[in-house]
């Protein structure tokens, strides 16, 4: 058992990006040591809040920069420590937290080039570096993974083609939470790892493709379940110690209002906050029950979200985990940054009581071990050595049972002329326990029924949840039984489909099944897929054969989805010209919407090398072709760098303008619309307060007056559905002045003490000043025709 540890917390800040610098944005985040400090841009007088963390990564300059971090860093900081705790038996989790393009998927999976690599390639390819290593012929490794997505609020199996729908998240009583029928598959090295992550990654493209999603809208988790058998030769028992490693990939936690998110994709991001809300919660209570601010029996709403239900144990459980915080250096997103800094330093509150996984007989044979070697040394301290090397020998001992091998337990005390009592020792192997072998006391861990016990034995349930029970228990143990032949030989069937349904959409991979980034054919053009997470660009590989290459929903050579793909969208012609020349030429049917460079095309064009290619509204592609690519390069070899590269945001924006829509302009009237959309709702929360005054104002008065002043405000309430804001207030405002002149013309016919001490108030007329609810509802009647 591990005495509980704090979760570890890093953040890590990016270099600025290209939408940053064309804004001329200023850094607000300095790096000393572990400490953060984030400036206000709007506030400057004001002095910079500090945040201490286990790390601060610096990785807002180059390389050259003395404090610099780079991916190496990180994970040997982080990645490191935790597959070290892996291999120690306890769960562990590394998870990435911040704002869309903040640079999480950098940090956790990083890019396919040298020293680039991030946090989850780098542990899997160490721990099947460590495991390589062994040369105890007693112990043997197995490693099988599961990567899923959960995109509002639905789980995704990542790595199997047949799991189309949506996977349910039950909890188990033994296993705790867990995805029902996803996919773990057995591999045998790094590589079969690296197509994995590929394979999902791909899987995520195209449906977040079809669906007109973006990665930056889900979460993704990938699992190591990491086994360690040992055989004992004494016993000749296999004993296990299961890790499991999961690595989490969270959302963009930008809110609404900053992305300037609308319809679906607000609806999106409202499931997105649900979910790292509910995770903020979580965190918070965990938190305070650290401080002594909340009690431990106190609800903590682990099941509000998928999300935090499958990182329950990962969370203040039995796990040791990490947290990474990835940064805006940003001015403009200082918010956001602020948010994230302080979501990070309520994490890194949190206590996790990690114990190693180990099976109950492991640990059993391990404590008579240890139970044997104590014995062993306190007979040997008094000379009584010989005589417990006899009674082995002899095997004979009174404790024993005919053709039975007594336990170390009783030769020992046997040899030591004792014999043990009826059931003050455990029964040797094989030997059925009798009534009289029952300990007096029930199982200390299990008090008054409570746990697992209460569950199992005394919650009535119905034949059908019994139903469901069993055959839930019964597919956990024909899992549990599979050998790692026939999981080994699941994986490749499932690896076969997978690659069957990629070449059914024309999606190419290599000879050898390998389906690792973007490979350049010799000579082949291509098209390669564009996304607005870097992650998810050129991830997709169509191939554009000799002849003719058709795209569209059915019977076609590529396969798209989406309302606005057509059966046969258009048709990729590659023909040989008298040069020698590979020619593409693309020619679009009618109706199908299908741009080149931004420019809606009608007729057949000829494409070149890096030409931007949209179909439909989701599809975003960049035309490659080898040939031209290397010519290019040869006449360009003293040329400078291009600025900008042309990737989907490149691409977006080209579309933009050829459609003759302003982007500055457009930004300029979306921020318009906000600013109407926030006094709008700035006036309704004024109504709102007007609203609670009047209530307050009443609570002096009878209930007469109270069931008036409600009127008025359903009778208000009813206005402001018919009519304009500032008309309701015209109105309002009318009604108060008349109030008034009522109150002067009732003061001179009948004078009263309260209300001769109101017309001393300064009479402006302002509706603000709560108005007797009684006279109000009467007035608000009269003024409304």
């Amino acid at each position: 058992m591990m005495a509980g540890a704090s979760v570890k917390v890093a953040v890590r800040v990016r270099p600025f990006n290209s939408r940053e610098t064309g804004r001329n944005a200023k850094c607000v985040i300095q790096m000393q040591g572990n400490t953060t400090c984030i400036s206000n841009p709007k506030q400057p007088k004001d002095g910079a809040k500090n945040f201490t963390f286990d790390y601060s990564y610096w990785s807002h300059t180059t390389v050259d920069d003395p404090s610099f971090a780079p991916q190496r860093q990180v994970y040997k900081d982080i990645g490191e420590e935790m597959l070290l705790h892996a291999f120690e038996g306890y769960n562990v989790c590394i998870f990435a937290y911040g704002q869309t393009g903040a640079g999480k998927s950098y940090t956790m999976m990083g890019k396919q080039e040298p020293g680039q690599e991030g946090i989850i390639p780098q542990l899997c390819e160490d721990l099947f570096q460590r495991t390589g290593e062994n040369t105890d012929p007693d112990l043997t490794y197995s490693v099988e993974v599961s990567y899923m997505e959960i995109y509002c609020e639905r789980v995704r199996d990542l790595l199997n083609p047949k799991s189309q729908g949506t996977l349910r998240v039950r909890e188990h009583p033994i296993l705790g939470p867990y995805v029902e029928d996803l996919s773990k598959l057995a591999v045998t090295g790094f590589t079969d790892i690296r197509d994995l992550m590929d394979a999902g990654n791909k899987a995520r493209t195209v449906a977040a493709t079809n669906m007109n999603e973006t990665s930056s809208r889900s979460h993704a988790v990938f699992t190591i379940v990491f086994t360690q058998k040992r055989r004992d030769q004494m016993t000749s028992l296999d004993t296990e110690k299961v890790s499991k490693i999961s690595l989490v990939d969270l959302a963009g936690s930008e809110r609404a209002d900053s992305s300037g998110a609308k319809g679906t994709r607000l609806k999106e991001g409202a499931n997105i906050n649900k979910s790292l809300t509910t995770l903020g919660k979580v965190i918070s209570a965990l938190a305070e029950m650290q401080s002594s601010k909340k009690r431990k029996s106190d609800f903590i709403p682990y099941r509000d979200s998928v999300l935090t239900w499958l990182l329950k144990e990962n969370l203040g459980g039995n796990s040791r985990t990490a947290m990474i915080a990835a940064l805006s250096p940003a001015d403009i997103n200082y918010e956001e940054t602020l948010s994230t800094l302080r979501y990070a330093d309520r994490a890194k509150q949190i206590r996790c009581n990690a114990v190693i996984n180990e099976d109950p007989n492991a640990k059993l044979i391990r404590e008579l071990k240890a139970e044997v070697e104590r014995l062993r040394n306190l007979l040997f301290s008094q000379g009584l050595q010989e005589l417990l090397d006899n009674a082995v020998n002899n095997n004979n001992g009174t404790g024993g049972v005919a053709g039975l091998t007594p336990s170390p337990l009783q030769l020992a005390l046997t040899a030591n002329g004792i014999t043990p009592k009826n059931g003050s020792a455990p029964p040797a192997a094989g030997e059925p326990a009798s009534a009289g072998d029952v300990p007096a006391d029930p199982d200390p861990l299990i008090e008054d029924g409570e746990e697992g016990e209460e569950a199992v034995a005394t919650e009535p349930i119905s034949k059908e949840e019994a139903a469901e029970r069993l055959l839930e228990t019964e597919k956990i143990i024909a899992e549990l039984n599979e050998t790692w032949e026939e999981k080994l030989r699941k994986t490749e069937s499932i690896r076969l489909e997978r690659e069957a349904l990629l070449a059914e959409m024309g999606v190419s991979i290599k000879e050898d099944g390998g389906t690792l980034g973007v490979f350049s054919p010799k000579g082949t053009p291509h098209l390669v897929n564009l996304n607005e997470d870097p992650l998810m660009s050129e991830c997709l590989l169509y191939y554009i054969k000799e002849g003719f290459t058709r795209v569209g929903q059915q019977d076609v050579d590529i396969k798209l989805s989406g309302h606005f793909i057509k059966e046969i969208h258009c048709v990729f012609v590659s023909e040989t010209n008298d040069q020698g020349e590979v020619v593409v030429t693309l020619e679009p049917l009618v109706g199908a919407e299908t741009y080149v460079n931004g420019k809606q095309i009608t007729e057949a064009v000829v494409l070149k090398q890096g030409n931007r290619i949209v179909m439909g509204k989701n599809h975003v592609f960049r035309f490659n072709h080898p040939e031209q690519a290397r010519l290019e390069r040869e006449r360009s070899v003293t040329a400078e760098q291009q600025g900008e590269p042309e990737d989907w945001n490149y691409a977006q924006r080209e579309l933009l303008e050829k459609q003759g829509i302003d982007i500055k302009l457009e930004m300029e009237k979306r921020l318009q619309d906000m600013e109407t959309q926030y006094r709008k709702e700035k006036e309704e929360a004024d109504l709102l307060l007007e609203q609670h005054r009047l209530y307050a104002d009443s609570d002096s008065g009878d209930d007469s007056d109270k069931r008036s002043c409600e009127e008025s405000w359903r009778l208000i309430s009813s206005l402001r559905e018919k009519l304009p804001a500032n008309k309701v207030q015209s109105i309002v405002k009318r009604c108060d002045l008349l109030q008034q002149r009522e109150e002067e013309g009732a003061s001179q016919s009948q004078p009263d003490p309260s209300e001769e001490e109101d017309q001393q108030r300064p009479q402006t007329g302002d509706h603000r000043r709560p108005p007797h609810a009684g006279r109000q509802r009467d007035l608000l009647r009269g003024g409304s025709g």
